[in-house]
């Protein structure tokens, strides 16, 4: 079932046009500074700009500097909180919910996300929560920040990254819940559940799209993202009508591109085998013999690829470079059907001609088109694709405080895997801590990534 509240398309958004009410309920907070808040009040959309991002962009360049926290400043005391987290479980999750990012390395994320959480709360009409935003220069820093706010039904969206989400769990039995960006996986347990775009979720819904007749192959980079790809599309295929047959990477500079794409489509094979035909008609001197020779001239191989699909795991400039690449080594979009994830979800990718038909895993444009041209119109400069994260996400943490949850109903309530959140970026649950999306098939055509299915 799916569970309805006020996220994404469930709302409706109206785009910012003269003014912005920037509402008392947040405090932007440095975590070794006194605290800030942003006056109430109505804003024209230059001067609501201005107030906001020079808030957040101070707060958020200024160093963290741990020393500034004195000896007798007041820091839970861990034997004020009880290590047994039944203890906990009774305890309603508070309002005031701590924000955790890195105010010198992501910078670019940081303020992105901060936006996001601004709008979100402004699109929503939120009055339930208090968001305080912390920001830490290093590792050290970060854990001064969560033991100087850890309390029992205390909610932090944080850390950014695997490093900093590293044995955060540490703080589970204080009865806290971390909702965190990282990408390893395996650092979501206990209270820490993970909100990303995980690679997983693209390939099994790109399995389950392939019939029993495609046989896939897969062109990947060698760099993290490729071999990450590389490692898990194997346990994933098994469990598809799709077989997986062969598989080709390349340096992540390009500079073996070419090899590899023959050594994909048995380029060379191929070839040996058209002038191998082409000897052999050449010594006939038949009329059908002509005709086939003929034919056949104009062709660079010969002979039927052994895949129908091939997922090409790259993005950015590399994506634009590989592609063009394919069928001039005889691997025929018109005939081999290319596939991509969730990394090809870029207008920059829609008008390239070898893309054209070419399909994605990902969520319609549609469902987030009002957020990002609010954000635009807001923050003059598009979103990261990562933003919807922060969007979703602080409308979640709304609604449990809204609904009174403890910390024991909350840990049901997101565990629960016949249920199913509706945001901006779909459908979504958790499954083992890790957020599981429900997403579509997108085929590209004339510049635009129309749903397939």
């Amino acid at each position: 079932m799916s569970l309805r509240f006020p996220m994404g398309v469930a709302t409706m958004y109206k785009i910012l046009v003269k003014c912005f009410v920037l509402i008392s309920l947040i405090f932007i907070i440095h975590s070794c500074t006194p605290r800030i808040i942003a006056n109430e009040g109505i804003f024209t959309k230059e001067k609501k700009n201005n107030e906001i991002n020079n808030i957040i962009k101070k707060e958020v360049e200024k160093k963290s500097d741990p020393k500034t926290i004195n000896s007798d400043q007041e820091i839970v005391d861990n034997s004020q909180i009880s290590s047994d987290l039944d203890d906990n479980n009774d305890k309603r999750i508070m309002s005031e919910i701590e924000v955790i990012l890195p105010g010198e390395h992501n910078i670019e994320i940081t303020q992105n996300f901060i936006n996001s959480l601004v709008l979100s709360i402004h699109n929503k009409n939120i009055k339930n929560l208090s968001l305080n935003i912390n920001t830490y220069s290093h590792k050290k820093n970060l854990n001064e920040i969560i033991d100087t706010k850890i309390q029992a039904g205390k909610i932090f969206i944080g850390p950014l990254t695997s490093l900093d989400t590293e044995n955060i769990n540490k703080y589970c039995s204080y009865g806290a819940i971390f909702f965190s960006f990282a990408s390893r996986r395996q650092l979501a347990s206990d209270c820490v559940y993970l909100i990303n775009f995980f690679p997983e979720d693209d390939l099994i819904t790109l399995f389950n799209h392939f019939d029993s007749n495609a046989r896939v192959a897969l062109l990947y980079p060698e760099n993290n993202y490729g071999h990450y790809i590389s490692k898990i599309i194997d346990n994933i295929s098994i469990s598809s009508e799709a077989i997986l047959v062969s598989k080709s990477s390349y340096n992540e500079d390009m500079s073996n591109a070419r090899e590899a794409i023959k050594r994909l489509g048995r380029y060379e094979l191929r070839r040996n085998e058209l002038e191998r035909q082409k000897a052999i008609l050449q010594k006939s001197d038949s009329e059908f013999s002509k005709k086939a020779l003929k034919k056949i001239a104009k062709f660079e191989t010969i002979g039927e690829l052994d895949f129908t699909h091939v997922i090409i795991a790259d993005y950015n400039i590399r994506l634009l470079e590989i592609v063009p690449l394919l069928p001039f080594y005889d691997i025929d979009p018109n005939k081999i059907q290319f596939v991509g994830t969730g990394v090809w979800d870029d207008e920059a990718f829609f008008d390239e001609p070898s893309l054209q038909r070419a399909i994605f895993s990902g969520v319609s444009r549609k469902k987030r088109i009002n957020f990002v041209e609010e954000y635009i119109h807001t923050y003059n400069s598009e979103p990261l694709r990562t933003n919807t994260m922060m969007y979703d996400l602080v409308a979640l943490l709304s609604y449990i405080v809204g609904n009174q949850h403890t910390l024991k109903s909350t840990f049901a309530l997101l565990n629960d895997h016949q249920l199913s959140f509706e945001g901006i970026d779909g459908k979504f649950s958790f499954v083992d801590n890790l957020i599981k999306r429900e997403l579509n098939i997108l085929q590209i055509k004339d510049g635009k990534a129309l749903l397939l299915r």
